[in-house]
């Protein structure tokens, strides 16, 4: 198999393309400051994928700048802290200024030369559009969790896409499914018969991070570190 024996890109875009893990370590800061024991930076990210799994599980219709500033509020109830709820939607509404990993950008723009470009994210439609600026890259189509009522790994989100992109003349067998967590992603896109490719952007790091331990773990056709390791790869298959 190679990646050139695809059409479409479909990607995961926070935690693939944004890097999120940075922006929710950097947001629940002034939390972390006000413990005595402070955790470590797989804790915060562990139990801040606890409740936003949670609260998406509990709310999926909930816009995703509210679901955060609950997820802010149990991780200050969860650490002994009291907050106000002005304070929890500031970290909510600050997902449009979460920064992209460095090779994001310049990785779409090659790919897009070569292949139609698709979002299948978990946030809401002003959030992404904050992420879509500084990706710098016209996708082909934006399915957002705000557009379906419910996030990933909700089978919803899914199937929702793939009738979208049946509409446009697209099937499975063009798809390659491209994101990072394996809980989110990997896990539902193996479930769908659709072939995938792990970006792994924590391979360096142990546990799941942001997301939650998705338990059996999925096969991917494709593994790389980054979005920059990919374009070489396809570089690669172009040169023959």
């Amino acid at each position: 198999m190679r990646l050139t024996d695809f059409k479409v890109l479909t990607f995961d875009c926070y935690g693939t393309l944004v890097d999120w893990e940075s922006a929710m370590v950097a947001g629940t800061k002034p939390l972390v400051d006000r413990m005595e024991k402070k955790p470590s930076r797989n804790e915060i990210l562990e139990a801040h994928a606890f409740h936003e799994s949670h609260a998406q599980k509990q709310t999926p219709a909930k816009k995703y700048p509210e679901l955060l500033a609950v997820v802010y509020k149990r991780l200050a109830e969860e650490w002994g802290l009291s907050v106000s709820w002005d304070e929890c939607m500031a970290y909510g509404n600050s997902c449009p200024d979460w920064p992209t990993f460095e090779d994001s950008a310049g990785a779409l723009q090659y790919l897009k030369r070569h292949y139609k470009l698709v979002i299948l994210s978990n946030v809401d439609n002003t959030s992404f559009e904050g992420a879509r600026r500084k990706l710098q890259v016209d996708f082909d189509a934006i399915y957002t969790a705000e557009d379906m009522g419910s996030y990933k790994p909700n089978q919803r989100n899914f199937d929702y896409m793939l009738e979208q992109l049946g509409r446009l003349g697209i099937e499975k067998k063009d798809i390659l499914h491209t994101a990072e967590s394996m809980f989110h992603d990997h896990v539902p896109a193996d479930n769908n018969d659709l072939t995938s490719c792990w970006i792994y952007r924590r391979h360096d790091q142990e546990g799941f991070g942001a997301t939650m331990n998705p338990g059996k773990m999925p096969s991917c056709a494709f593994t790389f570190n980054s979005m920059a390791d990919m374009v070489k790869a396809h570089q690669e298959e172009l040169r023959g």
